[in-house]
């Protein structure tokens, strides 16, 4: 489809923008379209004024019904110095809409609600001609969590499925890309696998479209833990979703600015992106109204851009044009954030950061939850009796392992149901959950399907070249969009290497192969095949030193 002029920006525009100043998102909508306390009949409109269902609170049915309402209040924002405005669409999936029985309205919603922004930005171009505006279509993390059982009875139990989640979140991008967004934002992300959930589904539409366009994330922090509601710390939250390379990394809802200062001084640190923080205006009162002025938010966002901290700033809960346009001012004469450049390092989360320093020393990794390392565990897990097996999890966080190795791969099991399980209660556990988990085992299937159950960085044990490089490729590249480190095996198509040479030419094959689908050198390990040694025979005579040759080199 044609898009406006407004949107026919050139590749990378927001990217200079936001290296000459400090961006403006735009603030809540929720609280603008709440000051004009529109009757059931307003929201409902003529469509659905027979709808059967309770549609209170489903605002993003207003992209069908009062779009000319939408329409200004994005206006308002844009001449108010928002130099993004976000689409009406936080609810607009499938998952969500359900509540109201709108699921199959998803992709209407969503083209209708990125029309009615690009109307907007097109007036207020008109009227300020020369300035760049940005539609961002708006993600919301849905009403299920990935990572959490709404059932304290059965912590294993999910309302939804990865799946269920990834085509949901699928089927809105591809409504937001029609309706000519220019980026997209998930946002509000208080589930970590939620979120990797929309990237999956955007890199599918990207890659089926052969279209990019930039990438904004914005997590939230709720309370004073610093961590996010399934229980991550926002370094661990950080690393697991860096591989989508997002323009922008920001915190959003849930805190004012105030509340939010540690989280968007560690977030400037540890981020080599942009960063954008949109908080609400102060927290809400005994009513649940906030009541901070634009002046004060404005202030304290002033103070973190002057200490270099932020890229972008907005406004989310509670926040207006006069907040925004406050804000625009605060900021229009500080520099915005350098970007630095953090060590390259290993890096793996579980809810916690796991990072290979040269200090570090050795890394265990433990394998008795694994039922080919452990006759106690297999045993367990046959039987069907996961919650003691999670006391062997939890043994070997005691017992000093820096990471948990899962494996199923048992013939009398369903390895991807009991890996899929195990992971689930895994997650109910923070003790445990807080190690990065290794996904082992030789069924790719398998491995799929503890990438679908796991928030963190994880390490997939393994993938290797023995059934050809468009295998390798393929695999590489669904752990890549999970967001994994790989361990790549020392196997090709002629079988397993044993020789010095052989590994490190397969190991040199496989780092191509790796850095062409994105891999960065640091989220590659290897194992170089550890060989049965004193035999006896005489061509397994140099294996042992044949393996520390080999590790040395590598």
């Amino acid at each position: 489809m044609t898009r406006p002029i407004a949107a026919r920006l050139q590749e990378g525009a927001l990217a200079e923008l936001m290296r000459q100043r400090i961006v403006v998102l735009d603030g809540a909508m929720g609280t603008m379209i709440q000051r004009h306390r529109l009757s059931d009949a307003d929201l409902r409109g003529e469509r659905f004024a027979a709808w059967p269902r309770d549609l209170k609170g489903n605002g993003d049915l207003l992209a069908l019904t009062q779009p000319a309402l939408l329409e200004e209040i994005h206006c308002q924002y844009l001449r108010a110095g928002a130099d993004i405005i976000e689409t009406n669409t936080f609810s607009s999936q499938r998952i969500s809409q359900a509540d109201y029985g709108l699921e199959e309205l998803s992709r209407e919603l969503n083209i209708a609600a990125a029309q009615v922004a690009r109307r907007a930005v097109d007036r207020v171009a008109a009227e300020q001609p020369g300035r760049p505006f940005f539609v961002a279509g708006a993600i919301g993390p849905t009403n299920r969590a990935l990572s959490l059982s709404p059932d304290v009875n059965n912590p294993g139990f999910r309302a939804a499925t990865f799946d269920q989640v990834r085509e949901a979140y699928a089927e809105q991008i591809e409504a937001l890309l029609d309706g000519g967004v220019d980026l997209l934002l998930i946002e509000t992300i208080f589930d970590t696998l939620n979120a990797k959930a929309a990237i999956v589904a955007m890199e599918e539409v990207f890659a089926a479209r052969g279209v990019r366009i930039p990438l904004m994330i914005s997590v939230t922090v709720t309370d004073g833990s610093g961590r996010t509601l399934s229980g991550q710390t926002l370094e661990a939250f950080w690393y697991s979703i860096a591989h989508a390379k997002p323009l922008t990394i920001g915190i959003n809802c849930a805190l004012g600015a105030t509340q939010m200062r540690p989280y968007v001084e560690t977030l400037s640190r540890v981020a080599d992106c942009y960063t954008l923080i949109y908080p609400n205006a102060g927290l809400p009162n005994a009513f649940g109204e906030y009541d901070e002025e634009p002046e004060q938010t404005a202030a304290i966002l002033r103070e973190y851009a002057a200490l270099g901290w932020i890229n972008g700033v907005g406004g989310c809960c509670g926040t207006t044009p006069d907040h925004i346009e406050a804000i625009a001012k605060a900021v229009s004469d500080v520099a915005p954030r350098l970007l630095p450049e953090p060590p390259k390092r290993s890096r793996y989360t579980g809810l916690e950061l796991l990072e290979l320093r040269d200090e570090t020393g050795f890394v265990m990794v433990g394998e008795r939850t694994n039922v080919t390392g452990s006759a106690k565990f297999a045993r367990l897990i046959r039987s069907g009796m996961f919650d003691e097996a999670l006391d062997v999890a939890r043994s070997q966080v005691e017992g000093g392992a820096n990471i948990l190795d899962v494996n199923m791969d048992e013939a009398m099991l369903n390895a991807v149901e009991a890996m899929t399980h195990f992971l689930n209660l895994v997650a109910s556990e923070p003790a445990i959950a807080k190690l990065p988990i290794m996904i082992d085992s030789s069924d790719f299937r398998v491995i799929e399907a503890g990438l679908r159950c796991v928030q963190g960085k994880a390490i997939v044990n393994s993938l290797s070249l023995k059934e050809g490089e468009a295998s390798f490729r393929r695999q590489a590249a669904i752990c890549r969009r999970f967001g994994a480190a790989v361990l790549v095996m020392a196997f090709d198509e002629t079988g397993q290497a044993t020789e010095v040479a052989q590994r490190l030419q397969i190991a040199a094959r496989a780092v191509a192969i790796l850095k062409e689908e994105g891999f960065e050198e640091e989220d590659i390990l290897f194992d170089p095949n550890v060989l049965a040694i004193g035999t006896g025979m005489e061509e397994h005579a140099n294996y042992a030193a044949d393996f520390i040759a080999s590790v040395r080199a590598l």
